[in-house]
């Protein structure tokens, strides 16, 4: 995955130079490896926009509520 590829979206955390969480589109990907989410520790996973969409609508629901709970 080259970096100049990918279209950054947002940084999760942004708050120290650790490596944090981000979010990215690869407008050359296909359509269902579009999303492309990096981690902390260098590894990432792709998801379709839908997929994606899916997460909100689970976070905005309060879905995931319990599994940001420490």
């Amino acid at each position: 995955m080259a970096a100049e590829e990918l279209v950054h979206v947002l940084t999760l955390c942004g708050n120290c130079s650790c490596g944090c969480p981000e979010l990215y589109i690869d407008p050359s990907a296909p359509i269902d490896q579009r999303i492309v989410i990096s981690d902390d520790f260098g590894s990432t996973i792709r998801l379709s926009p839908a997929q994606l969409g899916d997460i909100v609508e689970l976070a905005r629901a309060g879905s995931l509520d319990e599994a940001t709970k420490a």
